[in-house]
């Protein structure tokens, strides 16, 4: 009898095989979206972000949210307080912050020394969409964005960014207009 897990990675060899570019990886159902209850104080149209969880929630009624399963920022690193959103875009440029630069030369090695800006597309680490967090009208260089390792949602991995799937960051950027405030506790 073949388990699971034997189908599953069957299936992920036939599809690199064949070069699929069908998802090689299933997030947990847990961290798949999802409408659930949420406290009734909470205002619809905002978002909040609870990093130990790994899950973020846009709140889209009094007592009603869509949560979706998010990767957030390692020890040290993670952003907290509030935010609003004030840039969206579509296939997002990057640039490591030379924090990240100077923190792990090697890793960012293609970006020390010069002004090298990643563009848009598959292979960008903020994936398909990005939401850009500011504080006091100042870019908080935070974002929520979708992500190239998959594998991160559900993990304290990032430089401090929430990652989220592109198809639930794809998502969650219909639903938010700018200025929609943002609270990561």
């Amino acid at each position: 009898m073949i388990t699971r897990r034997q189908f599953t990675l069957a299936s992920v060899a036939a599809a690199v095989a064949a070069g699929s570019p069908a998802l090689a990886f299933e997030v947990e159902p847990k961290f798949r979206p999802q409408p659930v209850r949420i406290k009734q104080d909470l205002a619809p149209g905002q978002i909040l972000i609870l990093p130990r969880a790994h899950f973020l929630y846009y709140v889209s009624a009094p007592g009603q949210a869509i949560r979706y399963g998010v990767g957030v920022g390692k020890a040290g690193l993670e952003f907290t307080g509030d935010a609003i959103i004030q840039v969206k875009k579509e296939w997002p440029t990057w640039r490591p912050t030379q924090d990240m630069i100077d923190r792990e030369p090697d890793h960012y090695g293609k970006f020390k020394d010069n002004d090298y800006v990643q563009p848009g597309g598959p292979e960008n680490p903020l994936g398909a969409r990005a939401l850009y967090l500011f504080q006091n009208g100042r870019d908080t260089f935070f974002r929520i964005h979708g992500t190239t390792a998959p594998e991160s949602i559900g993990q304290s991995v990032s430089n401090g960014c929430i990652r989220m799937l592109n198809e639930h960051v794809k998502d969650l950027y219909e639903r938010v207009p700018l200025g929609t405030p943002v609270t990561v506790l």
